[in-house]
C-alpha cells in the first residue's frame, strides 16, 4: 500500500474538509449492523426490526444535533444526493407555481450542477455574485427575487474558503416572500453549532464523513410542512421521500458521530480556531507574498485557504505529500482540474493567485507540533518552487 512508507514520516492530515478519519467508536457502532443485525429495516421479522431500531435511533441523534424533529430527517447516500433531492425535489413539485431559482456563484457543484440540469428542463436560475471575502449580500438576494421564484439555495459555509453566509438574514427574506430556502450545510454541521430553527431554513443538507462518520451516508432536513418530489422511485422508504433500502450500518455510524459532535462542539471550535490562527501567523512570519482567501472573521474555525504568489498550488501539494503532509488546492470533488477554483474566481481572486492557493483544514486530532512541522516544510517548499519561477525572479529584479 502507498501509505506504508509515509508512516515512518509521521504523516500529517490537514484535509478534513475533504473527508475526516472514521472514529473508532463510530466503527464499533456500525459493526453490529454488518455482522449480526443484518436484516432489512423494512422487514417485519426480528432481524428487520433490529435494523429499523438502529435507523430510528440514529435519526433521533442526527435530528438532535441540528435541533430538528426526527420525522424531519431523511437519510441519503451523502451530501450530494441531499443537495440534489432538495433542489430538484422542490423545483419539480412547484414547477406549476414558478420556474425560477436563486443560488450563489460559490456553491458546491452538487447544487450548481443540479441547477444547470434544471435549466436544461426549462427552469431559470439566477446565480448571485459574492464579495472579495466570499460573502453573499442579502440585498442581492432580495433584488433577484421574481414573482415566479420558488427556491433560494445558499450554502451555510463554503467548503474551500470557509466563509459563513448570513443565512438567518437570507431565510427571513425568503420567508417574507413565501419562497422555500435550502442551505448546503455539509461543511458546517459538525464544525460549528447549527440550529435549523434559528437559521430559519426549510431544507438543510449534511454528510456523515465530514464529521468523523462513514462515507456514503448523508441526510436532508426537511421542515415538517415542506413537500418535495422524490428523485428516487421505488419503495416507500424514508417516509416516501427517498426510495431504496437504507444503509443501516452507515446510518448507525452517522448517529454515533452526531453524538460525539454534540458534546465536542462545546469547546472544539475554539481549539481549532486557535490552531488555524496560529498557523496563519506562522505562515506570514516565514513566507512573504501570501494572501488569505475568505472572510477574516466569519469563517469556519478549521479552514485556512492561502494564495502563495509565484507558485502553482498543484506543485506545492505534491511536494507536501512527498513529505507526508496532506492538504488540497480546493474542493476534493474537483481535484485534477487544471482550471482555477470557481470559488476563488467568483471572489475576484486573480487567476495567478487562484492557481497558487492551498487549503488547509484542521481536525480534532491536529496538534501544535503538526502545525509547526507543516510550516517548516511549507516554507522550504514555497522558497524552492519560487527559486525556479521566472515570474518570481523577475519580480525580485524589479523590486531590487
Amino acid at each position: 500500500m502507498a501509505f506504508f512508507p509515509l508512516r515512518k514520516m509521521n504523516p500529517i492530515y490537514l484535509d478534513h474538509n475533504a473527508t475526516t478519519p472514521l472514529r473508532g467508536e463510530v466503527l464499533e457502532a456500525m459493526l453490529p449492523y454488518l455482522r449480526d443485525a443484518y436484516g432489512n429495516p423494512s422487514s417485519i421479522h426480528r432481524f428487520g426490526q433490529a435494523a429499523k431500531k438502529g435507523v430510528e435511533e440514529a435519526r433521533e441523534k442526527v435530528a438532535r444535533l441540528i435541533h430538528a424533529r426526527p420525522i424531519e430527517i431523511i437519510f441519503t447516500g451523502g451530501g450530494t444526493e441531499a443537495d440534489n433531492l432538495a433542489v430538484k425535489g422542490v423545483a419539480h413539485l412547484n414547477k406549476e407555481r414558478g420556474r425560477h431559482l436563486i443560488t450563489s456563484s460559490i456553491e458546491h457543484h452538487a447544487v450548481l450542477n443540479a441547477c444547470q440540469h434544471l435549466e436544461n428542463e426549462g427552469f431559470r436560475v439566477t446565480t448571485l455574485p459574492v464579495t472579495r471575502d466570499g460573502m453573499v449580500d442579502p440585498d442581492d438576494v432580495k433584488g433577484a427575487i421574481r414573482r415566479d421564484t420558488i427556491l433560494i439555495s445558499v450554502m451555510h459555509a463554503n467548503n474551500e474558503v470557509g466563509t459563513i453566509q448570513p443565512i438567518e438574514e437570507i431565510s427571513e427574506i425568503a420567508r417574507t416572500r413565501g419562497i422555500l430556502f435550502h442551505t448546503d450545510a455539509v461543511q458546517s454541521v459538525g464544525k460549528i453549532p447549527v440550529d435549523v430553527e434559528k437559521l430559519g431554513v426549510d431544507l438543510l443538507s449534511m454528510s456523515a464523513h465530514k464529521m468523523n462518520g462513514p462515507k456514503g451516508t448523508g441526510a436532508l432536513y426537511i421542515r415538517r410542512d415542506v413537500k418535495i418530489e422524490p428523485q428516487n422511485h421505488g419503495g416507500t422508504h424514508e417516509m416516501n421521500r427517498r426510495a431504496g433500502t437504507e444503509n443501516v450500518a452507515g446510518i448507525a455510524g452517522f448517529g454515533r458521530a452526531a453524538e460525539f459532535v454534540e458534546t465536542e462542539l462545546q469547546e472544539g471550535p475554539e481549539r481549532m480556531r486557535f490552531l488555524r490562527d496560529t498557523f496563519w501567523e506562522k505562515i506570514r512570519e516565514r513566507i512573504d507574498h501570501v494572501h488569505l482567501n475568505g472572510h477574516p472573521e466569519k469563517r469556519l474555525p478549521n479552514t485556512l485557504n492561502v494564495s502563495f504568489e509565484f507558485i502553482e498550488g498543484e506543485s506545492a501539494l505534491i511536494s507536501l505529500d512527498l513529505q507526508g503532509i496532506a492538504a488540497s488546492t480546493g474542493s476534493a470533488c474537483t481535484s485534477g482540474s487544471l482550471e482555477p477554483s470557481h470559488v476563488l474566481v467568483a471572489m475576484g481572486v486573480p487567476r495567478s493567485a487562484a492557481q497558487g492557493c492551498l487549503r488547509f483544514s484542521i481536525g480534532r486530532e491536529t496538534t501544535h507540533e503538526e502545525i509547526d512541522r507543516t510550516v517548516d516544510v511549507l516554507a522550504e517548499t514555497v522558497h524552492r518552487l519560487r527559486s525556479m519561477s521566472p515570474f518570481f525572479l523577475d519580480a525580485k529584479r524589479r523590486v531590487g
